[in-house]
């Protein structure tokens, strides 16, 4: 059984201004995630977010600026992931 992955509203209008480059990118996380669930350790800096219980984040793309995905599994059982923030490494909730 494959995992769902939805991006939250805020998390879709973010990844509507980002650069094609880092779209794409961010495309091809959330068709892994979908096919190998939320550890992605393949990625740039993937770890688990402190003190937040199954959350995750990783990069999208490096330099300046430093783009990230960040990501929480709400159901283990189903398999639900949703990204919750995707940007610029300078304004992410962590």
């Amino acid at each position: 059984m494959s995992w769902q992955v939805s991006l939250r509203k805020h998390a879709k209008k973010q990844a509507d201004q980002l650069p094609n480059t880092v779209y794409e990118a961010l495309r091809f996380l959330i068709k892994e995630m979908k096919k190998f669930g939320p550890l992605r350790y393949d990625w740039k800096n993937f770890s688990k977010l402190r003190n937040m219980e199954n959350s995750y984040h990783c990069h999208l793309k490096s330099g300046k600026p430093t783009y990230v995905a960040c990501w929480e599994v709400t159901d283990k059982k189903i398999k639900i992931i949703e990204v919750y923030y995707v940007g610029t490494h300078e304004k992410a909730p962590y």
